[in-house]
């Protein structure tokens, strides 16, 4: 974890390279850093995953219009202060990107943050975290 799933509308495909935003916002949570100055996400737990809807309704239906929203999981423990900046990261991340898009159409941005501190099971297995940690 973190995990930020990025579900969009399929008119975007050709407006964005969404590859691109993919792989910016996973640099931009990798600069997010604590009150200590602390990267707050581990390189080898940050995934950044885009779908496009295969059904939509957007607005009144009337127009080609877009959405993209952005939803980060994060686990518990961080400050209120570190997940408003993290937010802040991504939505400034996200607009830039997309700043060409909003220049053209007409099309609504969301990101939201959880955080996951109910979780009654988080079963893990993974060769990144130990090859980040030998490398960082």
């Amino acid at each position: 974890m973190p995990h930020l799933v990025i579900l969009y509308t399929p008119n975007l495909e050709s407006e964005t390279d969404m590859g691109g935003l993919c792989r910016a916002l996973a640099e931009a949570m990798l600069q997010v850093k604590d009150e200590a100055g602390k990267a707050v996400f581990p390189i080898g737990g940050t995934r950044v995953l885009a779908y496009p809807a295969a059904h939509h309704a957007v607005a009144d239906g009337r127009g080609d219009y877009a959405f993209i929203y952005l939803n980060l999981r994060m686990g518990a423990g961080r400050s209120a202060a570190v997940q408003k900046q993290a937010g802040d990261t991504l939505l400034a991340t996200a607009r830039a990107h997309l700043a060409p898009v909003f220049e053209q159409r007409l099309i609504g941005l969301t990101v939201q943050v959880d955080e996951s501190p109910g979780q009654v099971y988080d079963g893990k297995h993974s060769t990144l975290h130990p090859y980040f940690n030998k490398t960082s």
